[in-house]
């Protein structure tokens, strides 16, 4: 189903760094980017296997994991509904899910929070429906995004990821823990209030000592931005040519240089950033620019 990766690991060239590396999983697929490619691996799987056919989903208006699910389905001869948080529009995201053939279902904000429901009201009698939710958050997400510290030919003393669910780093911190690394996880939520982190980590894996939480690079929650965080991303793509985006990777690697700064890492550590990917997301941002 999902057959070939192209994911390499790219040392950059960024002061004060000596030995900064990004695994570009930003470079997977367009639209199946990153560890969205790595969380709905397993899923749809497991979806093959029990037969269904309907892929039914959940996300927000400018959700890189809609888009993901629903090109995902059209290649691998799914069905895809989606139901997209808030009032109805029209926006860039949405329409590519619409190309996929993706059947999109505007709730309100208060009637979206009961997802369990919600599915059980549309499609509780549809033996073909398989549930997948908000950003794939499952034991087979966090399956596939443990295989990121597999593919991996290299030691590091840092391992830096960006969290929304919290999905991705469970899966890294659990194949840290499976090949026995000493490896320090950190892990920079992009929400307010991130410290909520370790308890979906713990859902799927036991919490270590190699697992830090870095809950002040929210820059005003999520998908909230600054000047300081605009500034940031130009000109880290304008050194480095690897385009970020401000809902997730740039927060992250924005924490990166500021721990830098405070001592909090070394400019000589070797320290390997998770690219994400999600850039359709800039989409929703253009204006700020």
């Amino acid at each position: 189903m999902f057959e070939e990766i192209y994911s390499p690991v790219q040392k950059i060239d960024a002061a004060p760094f000596s030995n900064l590396f990004v695994k570009r999983d930003d470079l997977i697929d367009p639209y199946i980017s990153g560890n969205k490619w790595r969380k709905l691996k397993y899923i749809l799987q497991k979806a093959k296997a029990s037969s269904k056919t309907h892929l039914v989903t959940f996300g927000g208006a400018y959700s890189n994991h809609l888009v993901a699910t629903a090109a995902a389905a059209a290649r691998s001869g799914f069905k895809a509904t989606a139901f997209v948080r808030g009032e109805e529009v029209k926006n860039e995201m949405l329409l590519i899910c619409s190309l996929y053939g993706m059947e999109l279902i505007f709730v309100d904000r208060e009637r979206y929070k009961n997802k369990a429901e919600l599915y059980a009201d549309y499609f509780g009698s549809n033996s073909a429906a398989y549930f997948i939710n908000e950003g794939g958050a499952s034991a087979e997400a966090v399956m596939g995004c443990s295989e990121i510290i597999t593919e991996l030919t290299a030691t590091y003393d840092h391992i830096f990821v960006a969290a929304g669910t919290g999905t991705t780093a469970a899966g890294l911190s659990k194949g840290i823990e499976e090949q026995g690394l000493k490896t320090k996880l950190h892990v920079v939520p992009v929400l307010k209030g991130g410290s909520f982190i370790a308890d979906e980590i713990s859902l799927y894996t036991e919490i270590s000592n190699h697992l830090i939480l870095h809950t002040d690079y929210h820059f005003g929650g999520y998908a909230k931005t600054t000047p300081e965080l605009l500034a940031f991303i130009k000109r880290f793509t304008r050194e480095t040519g690897i385009l970020i985006d401000p809902v997730y990777t740039a927060k992250m690697f924005y924490s990166i240089f500021d721990l830098c700064a405070q001592n909090q890492i070394h400019s000589t550590d070797r320290i390997l950033a998770i690219h994400t990917g999600g850039l359709l997301g800039l989409l929703g941002m253009k204006e700020k620019f």
